[in-house]
């Protein structure tokens, strides 16, 4: 059977449609995750749900336990995230309710832990593209067949927060060329590609950010309002996209720590080894 994770944002708390539910409580080497995982069938597919941010959004994206999150997945034996987050669009063209499924990612957090290596043990995976291809194909599918509009591939560039952007930095990020700007998938996006799990994200577009001087400066009540339609339709996307993924991953996703240790392993210690035997044990 299939494992699929889902990590929803703002507005995704639930899946509906799932059968022989149980919700898992877990503790990890790093903490507490954000929230219990729910675990469950659908169809020929487990899917592990876990809300991002804690039911009820108790977190900001600043205080969220990334490596928890991720780890907890790994140990459930996910092999691929679906990331559901709210964004603001960048462009004209992505007009609020538009669905936008990333291919790369510019980081402007601050801070934020984002590698399960260090404590004795160095290594280096490669994220020149962070986000699975293939799964994005899949998801781009599913997208086009529930009649939303989808936008493939672009760049999300993740910021600190809890504030929106100023004026000023919206339009510095327009000048790079970004598409949409987020504060959640960094780190959790770099902390996915070393625990070799494939990961994409369905950005839901609330605003057009502060950039856009014919439209209102966005405002949680706005945002809210546009979530409520977006979240229904990334469900289905959801839905589409898990009846569509193959039970085999040949993408590089699957092996992205191989040649990632650069330590001698007679020399990384012993309590290191044990808190990450579920992410790099087979290479240790």
């Amino acid at each position: 059977m299939k494992t699929i994770g889902i990590i929803g944002g703002s507005g995704l708390y639930e899946m509906e449609g799932l059968e022989n539910i149980e919700e898992l409580n877990l503790d990890t080497p790093f903490g507490k995750p954000s929230d219990s995982y729910i675990v469950g069938d659908f169809g020929d597919v487990k899917m592990v749900f876990l809300s991002r941010h804690g039911r009820g959004h108790r977190l900001l994206p600043s205080e969220l336990n990334f490596r928890a999150n991720i780890y907890g997945m790994k140990q459930l034996g996910v092999e691929r995230i679906i990331s559901v987050s709210a964004v603001g669009s960048m462009k004209e063209a992505i007009v609020p309710g538009h669905i936008v499924i990333p291919d790369q990612f510019i980081d402007r957090t601050k801070g934020r832990i984002s590698t399960f290596f260090g404590e004795g043990l160095v290594g280096h995976v490669a994220f020149a593209d962070p986000v699975c291809e293939d799964l994005n194909k899949v998801i781009h599918n599913a997208g086009k067949a529930v009649g939303a509009t989808t936008h493939f591939g672009g760049t999300y560039i993740c910021i600190e927060g809890p504030q929106f952007s100023t004026r000023a930095e919206s339009k510095l990020y327009r000048s790079w060329g970004v598409d949409v700007v987020g504060m959640t998938n960094v780190p959790e996006s770099k902390l996915a590609r070393e625990a070799e799990i494939c990961y994409s994200t369905i950005a839901l577009s609330t605003d057009y950010d502060c950039w856009h001087e014919e439209e209102e400066d966005v405002t949680v009540e706005a945002v809210l309002e546009i979530i409520k339609k977006n979240v229904a339709t990334a469900k289905e996307i959801i839905k589409e996209t898990v009846k569509n993924i193959g039970n085999d991953r040949s993408c590089a996703c699957a092996t992205a720590a191989k040649y990632a240790i650069m330590t001698d392993r007679s020399l990384i210690p012993e309590k290191t080894k044990e808190k990450l035997d579920i992410i790099f044990g087979k290479y240790l």
